[in-house]
């Protein structure tokens, strides 16, 4: 049987079993075995990480082809216009390339947990909260992209992937999502994943091919 655990992952502890250098990791947490990350959040990043033991379900979880939305609560430094907040919106270039667009918005401060340590927070400037929603997966995307809008992350919180939310997990805590819920899901996907291959392959048959085809098929 698939499992697929979603975790919160506390403030410095790497997304993996084993650390040469005795950092804390997922095994400090997670005793199931058999069960890996699906795809990766930095180590001074916090919030929702999927784990699980079918590697087609991670692939379809992790791999950028499939475009499956993360929500991260980002605080930031000083509150963000319109401007910068359309930036986002509408793609923002990095060293390696143009992001796709955001979905973004202010938000009021979460109710979270306190973070150990606590950010670095200067009293003279003011920090906001925003809620962001991506479909990449690029190394420290989040953060460089408020930077490039001239507002640097303080604190990262991984909401949601997906249909899956951290709900009421606290730091440290992880929970079974529902089988049924899985079956669902991953059968929506592979089936939108098929369609969009599909269409792919309509699209790149000449023209002359694709009438001889439907006449063949009347």
């Amino acid at each position: 049987m698939t499992q697929l655990i979603l975790f919160n992952k506390p403030f410095d502890v790497l997304t993996q079993f084993t650390d040469e250098s005795g950092r804390q990791t997922l095994k400090d947490y997670i005793s199931i075995p058999q069960v890996y990350a699906a795809g990766r959040l930095d180590r001074d990043s916090e919030g929702l990480l999927l784990l699980t033991d079918d590697g087609p379900l991670q692939h379809l979880i992790s791999h950028p082809d499939f475009k499956l939305e993360k929500t991260y609560w980002v605080q930031v430094e000083r509150i963000p216009d319109e401007k910068a907040l359309e930036q986002l919106r509408q793609g923002v270039m990095l060293k390696d390339g143009m992001t796709l667009p955001a979905k973004v918005r202010l938000m009021d401060e979460p109710t979270i947990w306190a973070r150990n340590p606590p950010i670095r927070q200067r009293q003279s400037i003011p920090t906001q909260w925003l809620s962001l929603t991506i479909s990449e997966g690029r190394n420290r995307q989040v953060r460089r992209m408020t930077a490039a809008v001239g507002h640097p992350t303080l604190r990262l919180i991984r909401h949601k992937i997906g249909p899956w939310q951290l709900s009421s997990l606290n730091p440290g805590e992880w929970s079974a999502a529902n089988q049924d819920d899985v079956i669902k899901w991953r059968h929506d996907l592979e089936t939108k994943n098929h369609r969009r291959r599909d269409s792919r392959t309509e699209q790149h048959i000449p023209r002359r091919r694709r009438r001889n085809r439907r006449q063949n098929d009347t």
